[in-house]
């Protein structure tokens, strides 16, 4: 395993250099989006519409920001669970998006869209919101700021820590995690 430092927008190259394992420090624009977010993505884009932001080579993190507080930047800004975006995820990955930021594995049919594509999962360390938070050097809505914390925001970061969870060539940190630690006994052999 390596720790990589990745700069954004991302490009098949930088994609290609990531395994499941890697350690990442990204720095420049990401995209916050959450569940009604990205349902109203995939809508806009079934109608033939132009998204609120040009997404190609772009990351998207599923995460909401809490409120922020007076001399911040941005509320606490952990990751939210992955799982919900599994409908959606690969329709936005074929639209351009190199991938996204969240905690939990991704479905098999996401898993099969970063391969395609040539994108990657990253997972965020669920509890270490306020930490994240801090490596957000400046915040901007993007769209639909009626819906809160599921609203589109632009995030600049400097390092925001990061881990490959899943590769383009089908390497799956979760599954990986699982065959390497779980222990055989002779009555299961």
């Amino acid at each position: 395993m390596s720790k990589k430092i990745i700069t954004t927008p991302l490009t098949d190259e930088v994609v290609k250099s990531l395994r499941a394992g890697d350690e990442v420090l990204i720095s420049g624009a990401i995209y916050t989006a959450r569940d009604t977010a990205h349902k109203r993505m995939v809508e806009l884009l079934d109608k033939q519409e132009k998204l609120p932001f040009d997404i190609k080579g772009q990351l998207i993190y599923y995460a909401g920001p809490t409120p922020t507080r007076p001399g911040k930047v941005i509320g606490s800004i952990g990751p939210t669970s992955s799982v919900r975006m599994n409908p959606y995820a690969p329709r936005l990955l074929q639209e351009g998006s190199k991938g996204m930021i969240g905690k939990g594995e991704m479905n098999a049919d996401v898993q099969m869209t970063l391969q395609k594509y040539t994108a990657v999962y990253l997972a965020a360390v669920g509890g270490a919101a306020a930490l994240i938070a801090q490596t957000v050097v400046k915040d901007e809505p993007v769209a639909w700021e009626e819906l809160g914390t599921e609203a589109i925001r632009e995030l600049t970061v400097k390092d925001f820590p990061a881990i490959v969870a899943q590769d383009c060539y089908g390497g799956n940190l979760y599954q990986e995690g699982l065959k390497k630690y779980t222990v055989t006994t002779k009555s299961q052999v």
